[in-house]
């Protein structure tokens, strides 16, 4: 469980300072003079660099992480971002799986209980996260699991479809009819006629 208690006063500024580390290239150590050179110079942007180690785009000596590193990816920052605040603030995910702005007086009070902070701090704790907040989608692990489900639908759909034509159809067997099953002791003799006659009989009789 966890709960940061990294905030900023700057923290309408969040949204456009995540914006310049995606696009910027990833330094080796992120640096107040990093800060400084995408533009953050006030004591209020300060925060922002153990807010990036809380959240694990920076480890504790300031190195861009792989989760750093992925976000400056446009198509999967919104779900590193989610991944990140999921991870981080996982307190407040205990008590309300996808927080919304109607929520705020509840997680406002989770910061300031938690942590034993002052009305003010608990507020700047909570406008914080809700600022981060616009900038994931925490809902991509339930859409992916979503899109799983209907695409295992589909496969076994056709899956079951190809074996339905791939299976031969059985013929038709007539499995009625009659057999007869005949015995013929033919008699000891040397006599050739004898024979012919018998096979003759039979040949007129029973063979058409």
């Amino acid at each position: 469980m966890s709960l940061p208690t990294t905030y900023t006063q700057a923290y309408g500024a969040l949204s456009d300072f995540f914006s310049k580390i995606r696009d910027a290239q990833a330094p080796d150590k992120f640096t107040h003079q990093i800060l400084k050179d995408l533009g953050f110079k006030s004591n209020n942007h300060r925060p922002f660099i153990p807010l990036m180690k809380a959240l694990g785009f920076l480890t504790a000596d300031g190195i861009p992480t792989k989760r750093y590193n992925d976000y400056r990816n446009h198509a999967l920052s919104e779900r590193v971002m989610g991944e990140a605040l999921t991870d981080a603030y996982s307190d407040l995910f205990l008590i309300k799986s996808h927080p919304t702005d109607q929520d705020k007086d509840l997680i406002e009070g989770k910061f300031k209980s938690y942590h034993n902070t002052s009305d003010n701090v608990a507020k700047l704790m909570s406008k914080t996260f809700y600022s981060l907040l616009d900038l994931a989608d925490i809902e991509f692990d339930d859409k992916k699991l979503q899109s799983e489900k209907v695409k295992k639908r589909v496969e076994e759909g056709t899956e079951k479809e190809t074996q339905k034509k791939a299976t031969p159809s059985k013929p038709i067997e007539n499995t009625l009819g009659l057999h007869y099953n005949i015995q013929i002791h033919l008699p000891a003799t040397k006599d050739v006629e004898v024979y012919n006659a018998i096979f003759k009989s039979l040949k007129e009789h029973l063979v058409e």
